[in-house]
Order: structure tokens, then sequence, then C-alpha cells
């Protein structure tokens, strides 16, 4: 199938789902957005207890059902600690790089539901100021929070409502060139998301029913291990769309979809990667298969909640993850045409 024509609902989708806040354990408006963007192309879709959105499929056999899933939840920082100075320490959220945060713009979320903006800034911000401005680890002991408001204490900042346990959303910067590449923090795995909900609209405008019953999710506890963790044990297949890594010994590019035959948490099913892998050499769709040792999903926190599916994974190579992260429309078409093919079978 020719996917051109979807290639600005894509990136729109994206770009709309980078819009929203949502590191782990903060995404109810995110997931209402894809609730919403899922019934806007006819699909009823349920918001499941922990916070995960299903959107279920009838096909053409039901004798079993597969899942595919993406996650959009993302990473991020929590005000950890407010010092006398009214300076915002923070705790990680999944794995971000603290070198790539120096500097950059962020939100302050507070639980009465108010916004501020501030920077993420070193301890030692300053090379006027400071002998070891270059030199201080950027890390959560030597990084704080300035917030954009005239505080210089901390009972100052506390008045404005900001307390311990309060997110801090980090800018994502989203760009698409004029070249096809996506730049933006949080492509994994919001990227994979957005090929998700364009999958549905492309199933519903030319009538595309899946061979068996399917089941979408988009989790929102992936980033700190445990957002497959209750996707159904039922299922008897579960297809993660993630991103996939570039760089080092690995063969995957940002113009490629990935399979990963192996992560840290082993082997993804052999049958499952093989019929994928010989999907993609019948269609000529441009992928590399690759082992990510640095690497967990969603399929391997399935796992280790007791599930008994077949799983694989795939997605979109993504340069730099956890960091300024890029990817490339050809990489997100390749992914969309892999996995439409998965569905049918």
């Amino acid at each position: 199938m020719e996917l051109e024509q979807y290639r600005q609902a894509l990136m729109d989708t994206a770009k709309r789902l980078f819009a929203v806040d949502s590191p782990s354990g903060y995404t109810g408006e995110v997931i209402a957005l894809a609730k919403e963007m899922a019934e806007e192309q006819g699909y009823a879709a349920r918001r499941l207890n922990k916070g995960n959105l299903v959107i279920e499929i009838p096909g053409r056999d039901h004798s079993k059902t597969v899942g595919v899933c993406a996650h959009v939840d993302t990473l991020g920082l929590m005000c950890r600690a407010i010092t006398e100075k009214g300076e915002l320490l923070f705790t990680r959220i999944g794995g971000p790089l603290l070198n790539t945060l120096d500097g950059e713009y962020c939100r302050v979320h507070t639980r009465d539901g108010r916004v501020y903006t501030g920077t993420i800034l070193s301890l030692s911000p300053s090379v006027h100021v400071f002998d070891d401005a270059d030199s201080r680890p950027r890390d959560e002991q030597n990084m704080y929070v300035r917030v954009d408001e005239p505080v210089s204490a901390r009972d100052e900042v506390l008045a404005l409502g900001i307390e311990v346990g309060d997110y801090i959303c980090i800018d994502t910067k989203t760009t698409v060139t004029g070249s096809g590449f996506l730049k933006s923090r949080f492509i994994d795995d919001k990227g994979s998301a957005a090929c998700l909900l364009t999958a549905l609209r492309i199933m519903r405008e030319n009538a595309i029913v899946p061979q068996y019953d399917t089941a979408f999710y988009l989790t929102v506890y992936e980033e700190v291990g445990h957002g497959g963790s209750d996707i159904p044990t039922t299922l008897s297949e579960l297809l993660v769309v993630d991103m996939g890594c570039v760089g080092a010994a690995l063969t995957c590019t940002e113009q490629q979809v990935s399979i990963c035959v192996k992560d840290s948490a082993g082997p993804y099913d052999y049958e499952m990667t093989s019929r994928l892998i010989g999907f993609a050499k019948a269609d000529g769709i441009d992928y590399a298969a690759d082992v990510y040792p640095h690497y967990g999903s969603d399929a391997g926190a399935a796992w280790r909640a007791g599930g008994g599916m077949k799983a694989a994974l795939i997605g979109p190579g993504v340069h730099a993850s956890h960091g300024m992260e890029r990817t490339h429309w050809n990489g997100m078409k390749a992914t969309l045409q892999l996995l439409l093919r998965y569905l049918q079978g």
C-alpha cells in the first residue's frame, strides 16, 4: 500500500501527542487525547483501571486475539526537595540523560492544576561565577530547576503551590524538517504511538479488517518497567511497537523499521520474529534485525507478570535515544507497512 498520502496525518498526530506532557505516572491528559483521536476515527476506546488505553477491533477470524502496543508515557523529573534559596531539586522519572537536560526549558505541574515554567540547570550555572561551571557533574545531586517566578526562598516557592512530588516536564522541542526528519524528545515512544493511531485511520479509510480479533494498547508505565504488566494474559500474540536503536554495532538506521530479535529480557519469539522478517522481505519493506542489550519493552513486563503470549518488537530507527532524539518519515512509514502487513496476516 502506498502510504505517502498519510505522511502529514502521521506527523500531525505525533505533534499533537508531543504537545501533551506525560511522564510516567502523569498520563491522564495524553490518554484522554489518544482516546479522542481513536474515537474520531470511529473506534470505541476505553481506559483501563491502571491507566492504559485499549481499542478492540473485530477480525475476520475470531479463534484468537492478538495485541499491538506502544507507550505514551515519557521520561521526566519530579521535585524531591526545595532548598532554602528556592531551588527545586529533582529525581528522575525513567532514565533521561541528565547531561542533555542542562539548560532545557521545563514546566512544573502542581497538584492543584497550576503550571509554572522553568529551566533545568547545573548548580554551577555560570562561567563568570563558578570555577567548576564546565566540570561539575550533571546529575541529581548537582542540578536543579530555576522557576520563572520572583522567588528567592523556600517559603516563597511553597506559596506558589509547588511541593515535593510535583512533576517537572521537559520541553520536547518537536520539529519536522523538510527533508523528512522528526526531531523531538520522547519519539520513544510517542513516534510509535502516532504510528498506531495512524494505522487505525488507514484501516478505516481502506476497509482493512485484521485477520484476527485485535486489541490496540497504549500503555502508561513503560519507562519505569511495568507498562505491559496488565496486558491480558489471554492474548495469543503481542506485537510491541517501540523505538529501534541506532549506533555502535547496530545495523538499523532512521530510514528503516527495526525488528528486535533480543533485548535485556532475552530473545523474542523465534517464529513470530521470523514471520515479521519474512513479511518485510516479501513486501520489500526496508528493515534491520538487531540485538539491543540495553533495552526493555512492554513485552518483558507482560511476560514477568505471567503473560503466556508470543511477543515480538518492531519500531522506527531512533537516533540518540533518551536524549535529543530523531527519526525519519521513511522509518515510520516502514513501521506502518510492517504493522499493517502483520495485522492482515
